[in-house]
């Protein structure tokens, strides 16, 4: 016959791993949608989703939609030059509310135009890749 200290164990080892087990597997944030597209409009919805962009072309932007996010959780947005293999911006911002959509952009200084190749944003939580979307400017 077991204890009841032993009993009183067990049933705290189980309750710990039965509510802190699900806290351990949740995720801070899941993308539920992302696309690249030429702009957001006044109400965070993504404008012309494209994956090709002309030459001159001097804006980006990544467009996604969240859930399950806590408040102010941080995410990083790494811009990429793949046809040489050169970062271009790692870019930190906090999503706002639990549930939503927003951007992210990659713009150029006046005057100036992405160079033609390969290019790829990702999404980060931590070192978690959360989604990555790919693009060219010809």
């Amino acid at each position: 016959m077991m204890s009841q200290r032993r009993i009183v164990t067990i049933l705290l080892l189980a309750a710990f791993l039965g509510l802190g087990g699900c806290s351990l597997l949740k995720r801070d944030i899941v993308i539920v949608d992302a696309k690249v597209v030429t702009d957001v409009d006044d109400k965070l919805l993504p404008v012309r989703v494209m994956d090709v962009f002309q030459t001159g072309a001097s804006k980006v932007s990544c467009w996604f939609k969240w859930r399950d996010a806590k408040v102010n959780t941080q995410i990083r947005a790494k811009w990429h030059y793949i046809t040489d293999d050169i970062p271009i911006l790692d870019y930190d911002f906090n999503i706002p509310k639990k549930d939503g959509m927003g951007s992210v952009a990659l713009t150029m200084p006046e005057d100036k135009a992405l160079p033609q190749g390969s290019y790829k944003v990702d999404l980060f939580l931590g070192k978690k890749l959360l989604k990555s979307l790919s693009y060219k400017v010809e």
